[in-house]
């Protein structure tokens, strides 16, 4: 079982950065994917970016070019930098684990941009 603690979201302006971050409750070796998903209020969930063990990473075309995916397996964490944000950015966002042929959810952690 993967355990996953978000941090980092916020209020900021359009234009401005955040980071967010995501703890594993085990060794990020042994989590084959992790990812960043984001919800807007009356949508539906949608993948934002994913980094593998390799470091292989992709991004939704929505957010290429603006935010970057990174992990450090020394402190089993994953982060998602964000630049020049938009409103339409706004939303909460979840990390997911995928390990062991299952998915993981952390809680959540909102952000909110201003226009």
């Amino acid at each position: 079982q993967v355990q996953l603690v978000e941090s980092g979201g916020g209020l900021v302006q359009a234009g401005g950065s955040l980071r967010l971050s995501c703890a594993a409750s085990r060794s990020t070796f042994s989590i084959d994917r992790l990812s960043w998903y984001r919800q807007a209020p009356g949508k539906q969930r949608d993948l934002v970016a994913g980094i593998s063990t390799g470091g292989s990473t992709n991004y939704a075309d929505s957010v290429k070019g603006r935010f970057t995916i990174s992990r450090d397996n020394t402190i089993n964490t994953v982060y998602l930098q964000m630049n020049s944000l938009k409103p339409e950015d706004t939303a909460v966002y979840y990390c997911n684990a995928w390990a062991f042929g299952k998915g993981y959810w952390g809680q959540w952690t909102q952000v909110t941009v201003s226009s």
